[in-house]
């Protein structure tokens, strides 16, 4: 099997350099500005299987890019309010890959939670179940 030309680690070095991660509680205290939103990109099955942090938005990180591009027909106006979105996974991987992603874009100010819902379900912060359907 030939090398990667760039692997997920370098991508993570380089999205990690230039994007702003805070920690599960920095997110929360952020988070009670009216002016910031939580933002979660893991799978539905995820939010499901683990529970979700309370006031979160869901937005799949398949369908990122096209919901924050105002060009896309599956634009959500809610990524062109204006406001600070924070983003985080299960891990942090995805969501600083995301970050980077979106504030390439020009979607900003963004930030990620450093060790996603994982960290701050461990930091005792609250966790709320989802229905399954």
């Amino acid at each position: 099997m030939p090398a990667m030309k760039k692997g997920y680690k370098a991508l993570l070095d380089e999205a990690n350099a230039g994007i702003e991660a805070v920690t599960p509680t920095e997110a929360a205290d952020l988070a009670r500005n009216d002016d910031v939103l939580l933002v979660d990109i893991r799978d539905v099955r995820e939010l499901q299987r683990e529970g979700k942090i309370p006031g979160a938005i869901h937005a799949p990180r398949g369908m990122l890019e096209f919901w924050v591009d105002p060009e896309s027909p599956y634009h959500k106006e809610v990524f062109a309010s204006g406001k600070t979105f924070i983003f985080f996974c299960a891990g942090g991987l995805r969501s600083a890959l995301a970050t980077k992603t979106v504030q390439d874009m020009g979607l900003a100010p963004v930030k990620h939670i450093e060790g996603g819902f994982g960290a701050w379900r461990e930091a005792g912060l609250p966790v709320e179940t989802v229905p399954t359907k």
